[in-house]
């Protein structure tokens, strides 16, 4: 399961239309959205900010702010209520949106209980996105996208990315719910975020991966955090866990094998001590470089990824818990 602002696309949206309502002006609309965002680290709201500040605009500090997250904020201002946020937030707050492009809306934006219109923001995917997506097909794991953004914008990004799935408009707790019903499924879920709202879900998975660059939360949720942004380098440390892991079951089953084996010739007298002591060496020795396959690896897994909480096993651990492909 994956994230999308911050793991899928870069964090960096852009303002690329203002959509005022009715008898509405664009400076009036992107004045009053950039109040609530002020206080706000949402890569939403410094897109705002940015737009603001391009548009000479001075927004106000507000007096008072609440954010929820997935899906927004409310604020006040010179004595006005201000809600900016997705078109659920204002609904909860009884604000007819009718009237508004569902292609075009991203963040919807209210003052005193009147709609003022939406802005529309876009994001850029990751230039890697969509070459860790086919990746991750491959090796036979379905991809499910989760994001709070509007159904078209989730749609978009997924048809982009050839994800198997996509879930819009969904709030920290139903990104939560989402896993729990997976894996009520028999499903084993590895998820993948940056932000504050995908904190619960990387807790709830069997595996949690944070995007380096994500917030302190959900690194601290997370079992694995990747170091950087780079999705090929969870593609790569799944690999090479994977491979870890066959390693690992191929010397278990040849040292049960050749014991096995062992003991009962020997409980025959087939075996003297000598000939028994070679053998057991000689498989050891075979074990051993079997396991040397892993060492041109080693240096590159420990470049991809940190463990935040765990023992240095607990990567290939992780990666257990996921679909393998033997």
């Amino acid at each position: 399961m994956l994230d999308k602002t911050g793991t899928l696309t870069l964090g960096e949206p852009e303002v690329v239309g203002i959509h005022p309502a009715p008898g509405v002006s664009t400076d009036r609309l992107l004045d009053t959205a950039a109040i609530a965002e002020r206080p706000s680290e949402h890569p939403l709201g410094k897109a705002i900010l940015k737009r603001a500040a391009l548009a000479s605009l001075s927004p106000a500090e507000p007096e008072r702010f609440e954010y929820t997250p997935g899906k927004g904020i409310i604020c006040g201002s010179a004595g006005e209520t201000i809600a900016v946020g997705s078109r659920a937030l204002l609904e909860q707050l009884g604000i007819n949106v009718e009237g508004f492009d569902p292609a075009t809306a991203s963040v919807f934006v209210a003052r005193e209980d009147r709609f003022l219109g939406t802005l529309e923001i876009k994001d850029v995917v990751r230039g890697e996105a969509g070459a860790a997506i086919a990746a991750l097909k491959r090796m036979r794991l379905r991809t499910v996208l989760l994001t709070g953004d509007s159904a078209d914008v989730a749609r978009h990004v997924a048809q982009q990315l050839d994800v198997d799935e996509f879930f819009a408009e969904m709030l920290p707790d139903q990104k939560l719910d989402k896993v729990k019903t997976l894996q009520g499924m028999g499903r084993r879920v590895a998820m993948v975020g940056d932000g504050i709202n995908d904190a619960p879900a990387l807790a709830q998975a069997e595996v949690g991966i944070a995007m380096g660059s994500g917030t302190e939360v959900a690194r601290e949720s997370a079992d694995v955090v990747l170091l950087g942004n780079d999705l090929l380098k969870f593609v790569e440390a799944l690999r090479v866990a994977r491979r870890c892991r066959r390693i690992i079951q191929q010397n278990f089953v040849g040292t049960l094998l050749v014991d096995g084996a062992g003991v009962l010739l020997a409980a025959f007298g087939v075996l003297n001590p000598l000939v028994a002591a070679f053998i057991h060496v000689t498989s050891e020795l075979v074990f051993i470089l079997n396991s040397a396959r892993l060492l041109p690896g080693r240096q590159l897994a420990s470049r991809i990824a940190r463990l935040p909480r765990s023992g240095g096993g607990s990567c290939w651990r992780a990666a257990a818990r996921l679909p393998h492909d033997g």
